[in-house]
């Protein structure tokens, strides 16, 4: 039997559009798909508990697709270096391939790896599936990473056209035997005591069907509303492709190509494709900010921040993770993560800002806590909006811009149906009421049975007096920068 191809599975969780599945086809020879829990190398963030959750679902997902072609997908655990080197040697592999990640602890692990593989005598090779375009084939004039968004999304439209998307192969061929593997249920990513996953089974699929599904939907029905209702929480106009693209259930490449091809279709679409685009801009933006800012989610990119005067309060910041601001927009954002794994993005900044300018407590408490919830966490996305909402970072909000949660909510769900389906408590409110509640006549709260302070929490901060607060201490550390 030929020398087998190790293909290693990462955050490329699908068949089609596989660079690195596709180059293993292509050599003709059996293929071993791997994919490695590692949680233990140096600089690999561990996942949060809603990625756990996902990534069972995934993996199940493409066990199965691969099984449907005559693979079986080895899972092993343990740091990847080691594991992998150790399988190939095992099976006498003459090459490894894999898609590349851009975060700091992964680019560190692949260099380890290669250099392990070379000096075995093994040929290691590696692929972009993740991204439209490399880090380093996108440059300013000077020859520096952009730091700013729109200046980089112009430069990568005029520059680089994303290549057609790769189809999914009919057959693979395999090693008989295939190597032993651990079992998915052995690695006990699903949480049990307690169960908290309820509402993440009822709102996603993983896997690249469901993957392709979703899109499917949002072609079909959400694209058109897109342009118009994007910011609205009250409706359902966003893609909901986020975990789906973090896992690489479907690739940047897939998306732009499904997007652009209905949009030349019907010409109607262009401001809403464009739209949305965008956002897969600033998916691409962040990546790129990571790979030449390994510390992107831990240190401000704009190093005088490192003396903003935040006032860490695990009282109110607990309040806040919980849901319990008295802030019913914020709130509603907060209970919606931790039912379903995910947020509106419109609230995401809603509750960011309320987090970071109302509160006081440092961004990186929020990177964390949304790192842990959410199913579409991504090493670079997160803290870099978090950065933007915190105003230390690329492209970041002005200082002076300190979102008031009851004008957001007012303004982005006027009858206030998001705020009522996640905070039922407060569904008998009339919309003048719903998201000031604590302004509201005590005749008109005891008519929808809220009694503040009981099933309800009054504001934990009042907000002019939070806003002054926050402006003082941006402008202390705007001056001390001049």
């Amino acid at each position: 039997m030929p020398s087998p191809v190790i293909v290693w599975f990462r955050r490329d969780l699908r068949l089609a559009d596989n660079p690195a599945l596709a180059a293993a086809v292509a050599a003709d020879r059996p293929i071993i798909p791997l994919y490695v829990l590692d949680e233990v190398s140096p600089g690999i963030r561990p996942l949060g508990g809603a990625q756990r959750w996902w990534l069972h679902h995934s993996l199940s997902a493409l066990g199965r697709d691969l099984a449907a072609r005559g693979l079986g997908l080895v899972l092993r655990r343990g740091p990847a270096e080691t594991v992998v080197a150790d399988l190939a040697r095992q099976v006498g592999a003459d090459s490894v391939l894999w898609n590349r990640c851009y975060d700091p602890g992964s680019i560190r692990r692949d260099a380890v790896l290669k250099r392990v593989l070379v000096a075995d005598g093994r040929q290691p090779a590696s692929f972009n599936a993740g991204l439209l375009v490399e880090p380093w084939h996108l440059q300013t004039g000077a020859g520096g990473f952009y730091r700013v968004f729109t200046p980089f999304w112009r430069a990568l439209r005029a520059r680089f056209a994303p290549p057609a998307p790769l189809p999914a192969p009919a057959g693979l061929p395999a090693m008989s035997p295939a190597p032993a593997g651990d079992a998915l249920d052995s690695w006990a990513l699903l949480p049990t005591r307690p169960d908290w996953a309820g509402g993440l089974r009822d709102g996603w699929t993983p896997g690249e069907a469901g993957a392709r599904a979703r899109l499917a939907r949002f072609l079909a029905d959400g694209l058109a509303h897109y342009e118009a209702g994007r910011d609205r929480p009250d409706r359902a106009h966003g893609s909901r492709l986020s975990p789906h693209l973090q896992w690489g259930e479907l690739g940047p490449r897939q998306v732009w190509h499904a997007i652009a091809y209905r949009a030349a279709s019907e010409p109607a679409l262009d401001g809403s494709a464009d739209s949305f685009l965008r956002e897969l801009g600033w998916r691409e933006f962040s990546q790129h900010l990571l790979f030449h800012v390994p510390s992107l989610a831990t240190a401000p990119l704009r190093p005088e921040f490192d003396d903003f005067p935040w006032r860490p309060d695990p009282v109110q910041r607990a309040a806040w993770a919980a849901g319990r601001t008295g802030y019913p927009i914020v709130d509603a954002g907060m209970r919606e993560l931790w039912y379903s794994g995910w947020m509106h993005n419109r609230v995401r900044m809603i509750a960011g800002s309320f987090l970071v300018k109302d509160l006081l407590q440092p961004w990186q408490t929020g990177e964390a806590w949304f790192w842990d919830t959410l199913v579409d966490a991504d090493h670079a996305t997160n803290p870099a909006s978090w950065q933007w909402v915190a105003g230390c970072g690329a492209d970041a909000a002005p200082y002076f811009r300190v979102f008031n949660p009851v004008l957001q909510g007012e303004k982005f769900d006027p009858r206030g149906a998001y705020v009522r389906r996640w905070l039922p408590e407060l569904a008998g409110l009339p919309d003048d009421c719903i998201h000031k509640p604590w302004l509201a006549p005590a005749a008109v709260l005891a008519r929808a049975g809220v009694r503040l302070d009981e099933t309800y929490p009054r504001p934990i901060v009042d907000h002019k007096a939070a806003r002054a607060r926050a402006l003082a201490a941006f402008a202390h550390i705007k001056q001390k920068a001049a």
